[in-house]
């Protein structure tokens, strides 16, 4: 059996979140799509909120994955702890709400694992090691038979490092966080698939979907302001995964982008 697994880029702002209830079924239908993880973390610009978690559910996603802006709205904690298709990065400690890692059930009965972590080059030390928590989750995993790991990174070669280790103990690696797709989709001679970047789902015209005049702003030195998503239109930026259930490998990836 073929599964196809999508994969969504961050969905950035409430017009991201209307994009992505625009296009995102007919798209999974089109493409004959069996499970999809979709990145929420800025659903509210930083952050998310319960209600866009559920709309982002409600737009076609099995499992919505988090990032750096977990906390910037802390009304998503209990939900957190309720809702365990929602999964906050699993490296960070144990003293938060939420878990990183969950198994779930696909087409004919196959249990699909999927596992969120951050990176810690560029972000905050405070996270556990990525590469040890990952190696920590997949023994809680076993019998799995699909994982799947959202790696939400800023550098590109902590993106890589992360794609080589799992290589032949997971089936699919994706980064996510940077916001702009990249062109390196492969299988690694192991059988997992990788991308270094998903991209972003929301406004296209903008920078990482914010408005462009406030981030000229902050490189020109101007005063720190709150960050507005951009306006104007839209763009969905995501990688399709095709895996072999019987050898466990990825055999096809695919980016799927849709732009107005």
């Amino acid at each position: 059996m073929i599964l196809n697994v999508l994969a969504v880029g961050d969905v950035v702002g409430e017009a991201g979140v209307e994009y992505l209830n625009r296009h995102l079924r007919s798209l999974k239908k089109q493409k004959g799509v069996h499970f999809t993880v979709v990145n929420g973390e800025n659903a509210s610009g930083v952050g998310i909120l319960p209600r866009q978690a559920r709309d982002i559910f409600d737009a076609g996603a099995d499992v919505v994955t988090l990032g750096n802006h977990t906390w910037n709205r802390i009304q998503i904690a209990d939900f957190l702890e309720d809702d365990r298709y929602t999964l906050r990065p699993a490296n960070y400690t144990n003293r938060v709400p939420g878990r990183g890692w969950g198994v779930y059930e696909g087409p004919g009965g196959v249990s699909i694992g999927v596992v969120n972590l951050i990176g810690r080059c560029e972000m905050d030390s405070n996270f556990e090691n990525p590469f040890t928590t990952a190696d920590k989750v997949l023994k809680r995993m076993e019998g799995a038979d699909v994982v799947l790991v959202d790696f939400h990174a800023e550098a590109t070669s902590e993106k890589g490092a992360m794609g080589y280790y799992l290589d032949g103990r997971v089936q699919a690696v994706w980064g996510t966080h940077t916001h702009v797709p990249t062109a390196d989709g492969q299988i690694l001679p192991k059988g997992t698939g990788f991308v270094t970047d998903l991209g972003m789902t929301g406004p296209a015209r903008s920078v990482l979907g914010i408005r462009p005049e406030q981030a000229i702003n902050r490189f020109l030195g101007g005063l720190p302001r709150r960050f507005e998503p951009a306006e104007g239109a839209c763009k969905l930026e995501s990688v399709l995964f095709s895996i072999d259930i019987d050898t466990r490998r990825c055999v096809k990836l695919e980016r799927l982008d849709i732009r107005d």
